[in-house]
């Protein structure tokens, strides 16, 4: 019996939706969790970047698990993995078991998007596919835009715990309309194809080691010292040897499609847009409640336009590039996100809310003139059976840049810091100068992107991936 593809799009948007929003939920409680756990700030990013290591590691092994054990048994078991993380989650008692419990939501919070559009493509007919896959994207985007305004909301009124335990309800609907409404996916045959477990070995120690450098290294001994230097060799060193490994026969990721310049460039722009606005996006919660005062539910209410503006204009900016205006678009949200952590810079005591208000408007109009079109000039510059890898690979990017963005931030962040201590002699201060430095410095890195982004294409061949795949 054929199934019901409106009620499997529901299924795969509600998961999607549960894990996307997990990945930005977090972000507003961490000042709250590092006051209960009285910890430093370096330690309390943990609870981020340990996900997002977690989350990419698992990207590059989704191909290969629904070969071996099917679509329906990987999606099963990656909610039961999320749904089973969050409720460590909400019973840490200290921030070891909190970090480690992350871990295990992010193992299962890792398969479920691919897997989703995976899916997706099993069951809906290629004239079907593009709208379905739009409307699977509205899930994934609302996530990470709604998520620090709900995780405020949850924080301020029933505890930090609650951001991870309002996982189980929704978590268990979803296993059993997936039980429901995805059985259908049992009848795909299963293949046993080899692992490239080298491969995969390599990939993973050079995102280990990519992290453990920048963390402690860069923040502890800094960026010109021996121990960071010697073990930013040692992480260079791997990804050669992955890269190398990546030419054998049945490779973990085909790396050959960076021979294309028209992919090169809107990944080059995906990476910078990863590590500044993961990194600078870290620290907006920690200047609205700190010096500034603002409560957990205030600060989560300053958040909201941001995340309204990007749903709202993310379809027109998807619509000027495809009117052919990539190039003039992408600079444009790039220009916008700049400007809008130079405003992040200038928040101080007496600003307006007001000036707030604009500042996260500008930032995400910004974010959804530079998402669209350079996913759609990624996408179309690849041909279609080199669409999974390039997907896999911007998604690894988004998760590893993020990261990398949160550890670089927290190593400028801690020396900032330092300097501002020792001439204000006020921890409270010196805090919100360093903040407000930080975000000049974010806001510097992302005009970086403007170089590959002058070379864009203005127009792309149409498609029938559609752009929110990437998003």
């Amino acid at each position: 019996m054929p199934p019901n593809r409106s009620l499997v799009l529901v299924t795969l948007m509600i998961g999607t939706s549960m894990a996307a929003i997990d990945s930005s939920i977090v972000n507003v409680s961490l000042p709250i969790i590092q006051r209960e756990f009285n910890v430093q700030l370096d330690a309390i990013a943990l609870v981020v970047t340990v996900y997002m290591i977690t989350y990419s590691l698992f990207i590059p092994l989704t191909n290969w698990l629904k070969n071996r054990i099917g679509y329906y048994n990987l999606y099963m078991t990656s909610i039961s993995l999320f749904v089973a993380g969050s409720l460590l989650c909400s019973l840490a008692d200290s921030l070891t078991f909190l970090i480690l419990a992350r871990a295990v939501q992010a193992i299962g919070g890792g398969a479920i998007a691919p897997t989703s559009l995976a899916i997706l493509s099993e069951t809906f007919p290629k004239e079907e596919r593009g709208s379905a896959v739009g409307w699977w994207g509205i899930g994934n985007v609302m996530g990470p835009a709604l998520g620090p305004t709900l995780g405020g909301i949850l924080t301020q009124y029933l505890g930090w715990q609650s951001i991870f335990y309002v996982n189980v309800p929704v978590g268990i609907v979803t296993i059993w309309m997936a039980a429901r409404n995805l059985r259908f996916l049992k009848q795909i045959p299963i293949t046993k194809p080899p692992l490239d477990l080298k491969g995969y070995l390599l990939l993973a120690g050079f995102v280990l080691l990519l992290q453990a450098t920048i963390i402690p290294f860069a923040s502890r001994y800094g960026l010109t010292s021996w121990q960071f230097l010697s073990c930013f060799v040692i992480t260079i060193t791997i990804l050669v040897l992955y890269i190398r490994s990546s030419k054998r026969p049945d490779p973990l990721l085909d790396l050959s499609i960076f021979k294309i310049p028209d992919f090169r460039r809107p990944f080059i722009i995906v990476g910078i847009r990863s590590v500044a606005l993961f990194g600078g996006m870290f620290f907006l919660p920690f200047l609205l409640q700190g010096y500034l005062g603002y409560s957990e539910i205030e600060s989560a209410m300053l958040l909201l336009p941001n995340a309204l503006i990007m749903l709202v204009t993310r379809p027109v900016s998807g619509k000027l590039a495809d009117k052919g205006m990539i190039r003039y678009i992408s600079i444009i949200g790039i220009l916008l996100v700049s400007s809008s952590f130079v405003l992040f810079s200038m928040i101080d005591i007496g600003a307006s809310v007001a000036f707030i208000v604009t500042a996260m408007i500008i930032r995400g109009l910004g974010i959804s003139f530079l998402i669209a079109p350079v996913s759609t000039a990624l996408l179309n510059s690849v041909k279609s059976e080199q669409t999974a890898t390039a997907t896999s690979l911007n998604t690894l990017m988004l998760q590893l840049g993020g990261s990398v963005g949160i550890a670089v931030s927290s190593a400028i962040h801690t020396h900032l810091l330092s300097h501002y201590e020792s001439k204000t002699g006020t921890h409270q201060l010196a805090e919100h100068y360093a903040l407000q430095d930080g975000f000049l410095t974010t806001a510097g890195l992302i005009l970086l992107a403007l170089l590959p982004a002058v070379r864009l294409p203005q127009k792309t061949r149409k498609r029938l991936v559609d752009k929110n795949v990437l998003g």
